[in-house]
């Protein structure tokens, strides 16, 4: 199967306000969520026209472009979709979290950054090492 299957994830980010739907989780709903360190947020039902007005808030849109392959007759089908689909939610929940997050990142500098993968890639390689495989499943 090793040349008849394959995923590749291509990420542009640009400065424009693109459009993706949205999976929900309460907790992570940009609608709700008010950042106490920058002030942004509420997303409001018309967020994306009020941010073009506000020359002085920062914004880029991240696009994907997400390559599937699966090369097995009476499958390439259903599993090609199914993947995109996932792919799809995987990234909408990301970047979902990712803006109720702002105040746990808004001030970290490169050097943070760079800290902060060198203890996540360490702790990954240990979880690959001794834990069993964990993640998103199609159910949840």
């Amino acid at each position: 199967m090793k040349e008849d299957f394959l995923i590749k994830i291509e990420t542009w980010h640009k400065p424009d306000l693109g459009t993706q739907e949205n999976d929900y989780k309460a907790e992570e709903d940009p609608a709700k969520f008010k950042s106490i360190k920058t002030g942004r947020g509420p997303l409001g039902p018309n967020w994306k026209q009020e941010l073009v007005n506000q020359k002085d808030c920062p914004y880029m849109c991240a696009y994907k472009l997400v390559t599937v392959k699966f090369k097995w007759w009476g499958l390439q089908n259903k599993v090609e979709n199914f993947i995109h689909k996932q792919e799809r939610r995987l990234f909408t929940n990301f970047h979902r979290q990712l803006f109720c997050w702002l105040d746990k990142w808004v001030d970290l500098t490169m050097d943070d950054i760079r800290r902060m993968e060198e203890e996540t890639k360490r702790q990954l390689d240990e979880m690959r090492q001794k834990d069993p495989v964990k993640g998103m499943t199609a159910d949840d």
